[in-house]
């Protein structure tokens, strides 16, 4: 079994982003599972409060999910053309101490998709992600992209992808990734 874990980069309850993992987890291949993981309990990183109290227990149970994932997919949103801090700020919490980051990020294939009301999708924040997990040493898959514009129209009030070529291309979007970090990445 290949075990993929979805990270949904905002706290709204109705989020896009969510729903576009959620909709994932329902057009996996065969052999394949996705555990979608929200934000929620994870504080703003302080440098002060790591070294008196340690890791949150929210941090650690995401860094434990991310090396324990055949492979990883951050589904974000855009704001202001950039990467959302509060996902942004997961990411820095997941990467201390310093030492774990190797064990966590270095060499595990991840996926950027995305979610926005906007026309152009999530394509500023997810270029916005590559120096990012460049400097965390992960296996970026480049092999497809998902990006979804104009949300609110994309997704019914269930959070439904209805458009048939749409879900094609998150199936095959999936599939693709899934085989690359199964083979740990190329």
């Amino acid at each position: 079994m290949t075990r993929l874990l979805g990270i949904a980069g905002s706290l709204r309850r109705g989020s896009f982003n969510a729903a576009l993992l959620h909709n994932a987890a329902e057009l996996l291949p065969d052999g394949v599972s996705l555990e979608v993981r929200t934000l929620h309990g994870i504080p703003l990183y302080d440098a002060d409060e790591e070294a008196e109290h340690g890791l949150p227990a929210a941090v650690t149970a995401l860094k434990d999910a991310i090396a324990s994932a055949d492979g990883v997919i951050l589904s974000t949103p855009e704001y202001n053309n950039g990467i959302p801090g509060v996902f942004k700020n997961a990411i820095d919490w997941a990467s201390r101490p310093p030492a774990d980051t190797r064990k966590v990020f270095a060499g595990r294939p991840f996926a950027i998709v995305g979610a926005s009301p906007g026309g152009f999708g999530t394509i500023m924040s997810q270029n916005h992600w590559l120096p990012v997990l460049r400097a965390l040493g992960v296996d970026l898959w480049t092999g497809g992209s998902m990006m979804v514009s104009r949300a609110g129209q994309a997704l019914n009030a269930d959070g439904q992808i209805e458009d048939p070529e749409r879900r094609e291309q998150l199936r095959n979007f999936l599939a693709d990734f899934a085989k690359f970090a199964t083979r740990g990445g190329d």
